[in-house]
This record gives C-alpha cells, structure tokens and sequence, in this order.
C-alpha cells in the first residue's frame, strides 16, 4: 500500500500529513481499557469547557484547516472536536470494543482525528483528497454526509474515511485481524511522538503485532 495526498489538500495545506500504521490485533471487548477511557473522560472533563475546545492548539490549527479547503468547521466538525465536546458536556464515549475504543484514546492524547479501520477491506493504494459534492459518502451512525471540501481516503472503490466520520465499509468488526490506522496531521509538529504512542498503546491495548509503516508521498500538481 501506498498512500498519496493529493494537490487538492496540499495546496492549501502544504504542511498536512498522516501517521500511517498496519498491524495485526486481536478484537476483543471493552473491559481491559474501560479504566483508561475513564481515567481521560474524567481529566477532559475537569480541564475543559466547550470554550476551550475550540482553542485547544492542535483543534484550532485542523478547525483552520477546514476553513482553507472551503468548509464551516462548526457544521462539520473534525471528529477529535466531537470526541472532547462529547465528554465536556458530560457523556461517556460509546465503548465498541477494545480496537475501537483504542482509537478514541489516540485521538484523545493525540488532539488529533484518528481513523482505524479493518485493512483486509481497503482495495489497493490509497489517496487522501479534498471530497467534492459527488462523493457519495454515508458516515457511522450519521447516515449520508457532505464531505465537500474535507480530506477524505480513497481506495480502488471510492471514499471509505474522512476526517469528520469514518465509514461503515471499512470499519471494525469481531472478524478483524488486521488495521490500517492514521493519525491526521494539520502541521508537522509531534509526528514521531504521536506515532510512538500509538505503538504503545495499541501493543498493549490490542495485541499489536508485525508493525509497519506505510509510505507517504506528496502529489505534485505541476504533473
């Protein structure tokens, strides 16, 4: 696999990049990491108001993010924002299983949208684009969604993730061995720290095994 961001992100985000990761898992269910979650809702919860949301660093650089590809962060929020302002306003995270739920935590220690997804399910290298109105796109528990001017993942079948919702076709399942994971990267910064503690947490959260880093290459729009 291959991963290509397209001139369509690039040239108004020269700095956007991914943290791309395969690994084998094993799928199990929530309780090992039910603690963990806990221990973040209750320190997010502490620590932030709806407010502050918005200025968190990482959020306000990827919610700007949005407004140079063309879209309202606001009406289609980044879906790390929609992880913080779930636990501020005082809900729990829907715990799936332990894959899953890992995920959440990336994205929570991160501040960054995160995709993890079933591998065996994506078809070929994979592009990474800003979506357009006839991207037909249903997200998890959102039904059809309008991921124009978004970065949105592409394989051999069309989108299958965006940075706002993942999809149902790609996502994790009892019958999952493998994952693909991203973390979405608006700037440069903390890329190596982000990818050490994904490894770390997967390794122990999920049985992550045979580890790979998948290579990523920037289109030129002058091809």
């Amino acid at each position: 696999m291959i991963i290509t961001i397209d001139p369509s992100i690039t040239e108004s985000l020269p700095d956007f990049n991914v943290i791309p990761l395969i690994m084998d898992v094993t799928v199990e269910n929530s309780a090992k990491i039910a603690g963990l979650i806990a221990n973040y809702e209750q320190k997010i919860a502490e620590e932030y108001s709806l407010e502050d949301v918005l200025n968190i660093p990482l959020i306000k650089e990827a919610r700007d993010g949005y407004k140079k590809l063309g879209k309202d962060p606001s009406r289609y929020r980044l879906a790390v924002e929609s992880l913080y302002r779930r636990i501020v306003k005082g809900n729990s995270l829907y715990q799936i299983n332990n894959v899953v739920d890992a995920g959440n935590i990336l994205s929570l220690e991160t501040v960054r949208s995160t995709a993890v997804m079933d591998y065996d399910k994506i078809q070929g290298d994979v592009i990474i684009r800003k979506g357009t109105e006839a991207d037909d796109y249903i997200g998890i528990g959102r039904g059809k969604l309008n991921v124009s001017n978004i970065p949105v993942y592409v394989d051999e079948q069309g989108p299958f993730g965006s940075t706002t919702s993942d999809s149902p076709r790609t996502q994790i399942g009892p019958e999952t061995k493998r994952i693909f994971l991203m973390i979405i990267c608006f700037s440069r910064v903390l890329l190596e720290e982000h990818r050490n503690f994904a490894i770390s947490l997967f390794q122990e959260y999920a049985n992550g095994e045979n580890i790979k880093t998948v290579d990523v290459k920037k289109a030129s729009g002058k091809e």
